[in-house]
């Protein structure tokens, strides 16, 4: 960018333990790094503390003091939280400040609409540096339906030099509230791994689930989906992995020793760091997908270039990606438990389908160089225009 200047990440999702807890936030660390390559980058992030620090060469983390809890979870009409949010609030737009003062700034990117997004046009509007948003599924489909967030939601969009949404159909329900233009732009993890052998062709096959343990995210609808497989079924399931975290922890834990109780061969682990969730999906014949609502996760990009096809729920742009020739994978024929069984035993009923080819297509979709190429070369002609 011109005379050096930095791009600003304004940002909810940034990794603080690395206990892959913040599979949103290692993406938007690996995209930083990436970017760096290129241009300076100032990352506005939460963290424990109001303090800036060295994260990588070139890039430099303002954080702001955020509460324990995700921001998410949070909810206005608690009064707790109510004082949360609004601190956050003040927090998170005194480290866009400062990190935009730090040196030459050419743009801010939001990720994701709120509330960084709030806080880049509230800069942009005093600094007059331009910014663009990045979208979220929770942006769009769970804030966006309500009346009064989604009239300042879509002033923030109209607002923004330019739109990028991390779905197709988020693109396009994005594009819906603006009204103007929204790119698809993907996000993913870098991968250190690579597979070097081939996967198992034939029963008995290794399953693994990898994520939030959340309504949206269906680790309820896996365990009953478990629960109403056959004997038959298990005679062809060498294990189930299920790894991860979240509110549902203690029904994820009663329902995992319920089936262990019968004998089944599940296994029970919290959350992975990075380099730890790459080997449990090299080892796993199919990775799970049973989610309720989803766009496109971190965790599918990573089994397409490590090589594991995907069972997956209908919903978001997963039978778009996984269903269409070439196949990487299977979708359920509805988002119920008797669909997601009835999927999973039909595919390890027999010998596993070559998925290779889906795969290696898929693979090339989220490759992490060449995204943040397009992205800094779209916001260099933002600053130029």
């Amino acid at each position: 960018m011109q005379n050096d200047s930095a791009l600003t990440l304004i940002t909810t999702s940034f990794p603080i333990n690395g206990d892959g807890s913040e599979a949103a936030g290692s993406f938007v660390s690996d995209l930083a790094e990436e970017l760096a390559t290129r241009v300076p980058v100032r990352v506005v992030a939460p963290g424990p503390a109001t303090l800036r620090e060295q994260w990588a060469d070139r890039v430099e983390v303002f954080r702001f003091a955020a509460p324990e809890k995700p921001l998410s979870t949070l909810v206005p009409w608690r009064p707790s939280d109510l004082y949360h949010i609004g601190r956050t609030l003040i927090e998170g737009r005194e480290a866009t400040r400062q990190a935009v003062l730090a040196g030459p700034t050419a743009h801010m990117l939001a990720l994701w609409a709120l509330p960084s997004g709030h806080w880049a046009r509230q800069i942009s509007r005093e600094m007059a540096i331009p910014y663009s948003v990045w979208t979220l599924g929770s942006d769009i489909w769970t804030l966006g339906r309500m009346p009064l967030v989604r009239g300042y939601l879509r002033r923030i969009l109209q607002d923004a030099h330019t739109r990028y949404s991390d779905g197709l159909k988020l693109a396009e329900d994005t594009q819906s509230i603006c009204d103007r233009p929204v790119e698809f732009l993907p996000s993913t993890r870098r991968i250190e791994r690579t597979r070097t052998g081939f996967r198992r062709s034939s029963p008995p096959y290794r399953l693994l689930f990898l994520g939030r343990w959340h309504p949206n995210k269906g680790v309820d609808l896996l365990l009953s989906a478990l629960n109403e497989l056959q004997e038959d079924d298990w005679q062809r399931i060498d294990t189930v992995e299920i790894y991860g975290g979240g509110p549902l922890e203690s029904a994820v834990s009663q329902g995992v020793e319920q089936l262990r109780a019968q004998g089944r061969p599940v296994q029970l682990g919290g959350y992975l760091d990075k380099s730890a969730a790459e080997a449990a999906i090299l080892r796993a014949d199919f990775l799970l997908i049973p989610s309720r609502i989803e766009s496109i996760p971190v965790v599918f990009s990573d089994a397409m270039k490590l090589g594991c096809p995907v069972l997956a729920m209908p919903v978001g742009d997963l039978p778009r990606l996984v269903a269409s020739p070439p196949r990487c994978g299977l979708v359920a024929e509805s988002v119920t438990v008797a669909a997601f069984a009835t999927l999973i035993a039909t595919a390890i009923a027999e010998e596993n389908a070559d998925f290779v080819p889906g795969l290696a297509l898929s693979a090339q979709r989220f490759d992490l160089p060449a995204i943040a190429r397009g992205l800094e070369d779209n916001l260099l002609r933002a600053v130029s225009a």
